[in-house]
């Protein structure tokens, strides 16, 4: 887990506002044009689902509580179909059970509304590279979290659904394996490696190698 600070790079990213106070999206649009791309914008959860599918942002900023379902409902409706999609909660709330619980549906990170334009375009860069970003006090609520049960661990559904030689298959495509030294590799055929893929693709809902080395890295199972 990161503290926010700046990167240092000039990439800009493209993000999605969700946020059902228009007041507040026009503010963190303006903040943040300097340095990132606002893409897009929605106050409700289902207009938030229908155009984060059609923009595909780098990374989306999400307020926990809206009055159709909030950030939760977004990252439910969200994971399965773009699991490409980064997710940072942006809220005023600072409650441990928000936190805990946007991270477990799946946000890379958690920030309140009171951080500073720089440190909210630092904190966006750092979750679309792939960390996890929280306001300094919070990281504490994540830590306490997962250390007062560590023999418990973090649900992912997704993952679950696949058998341990799935996981294999997925690990080693998504270091770069071809199917033959997948095979060479696990001592099973070309056609079994095959099979896996295909039947991984399926459980996952992705179309191509490529969806699926990003599914396997967002998860560290690289």
């Amino acid at each position: 887990m990161t503290e926010v600070q700046d990167t240092g790079t000039d990439r800009r990213l493209t993000v999605f506002l969700v946020d059902d106070h228009a007041m507040f999206r026009a503010g963190v649009r303006a903040e943040l044009g300097a340095h990132v791309e606002v893409v897009g914008e929605a106050s409700s959860v289902a207009e938030a689902v229908s155009k984060i599918a059609a923009i595909e942002p780098d990374v989306v900023l999400l307020d926990v509580h809206m009055p159709d379902g909030g950030g939760r409902a977004v990252l439910d409706a969200m994971r399965r179909s773009h699991p490409h999609v980064k997710f940072l909660a942006l809220s005023v709330s600072d409650a441990a059970e928000d936190v805990i619980g946007l991270i477990r549906a799946g946000a890379r990170g958690y920030v309140t509304k009171t951080i500073s334009p720089d440190e909210l375009a630092a904190a966006i860069r750092r979750v679309a590279d792939g960390d996890a970003v929280f306001s300094p006090r919070l990281a504490g609520f994540v830590l306490d979290a997962f250390a007062s049960r560590p023999d418990v661990p973090v649900a992912d559904p997704e993952l679950d659904q696949l058998t341990n030689r799935e996981r294999e298959v997925l690990r080693l495509l998504a270091r770069g394996y071809a199917y033959k030294e997948i095979a060479k590799e696990l001592f099973i055929s070309i056609k079994t490696v095959e099979t896996h893929v295909s039947n991984v693709l399926r459980k996952l809902q992705m179309s191509n190698r490529y969806e699926l080395s990003r599914w396997a890295a967002d998860r560290r199972l690289v």
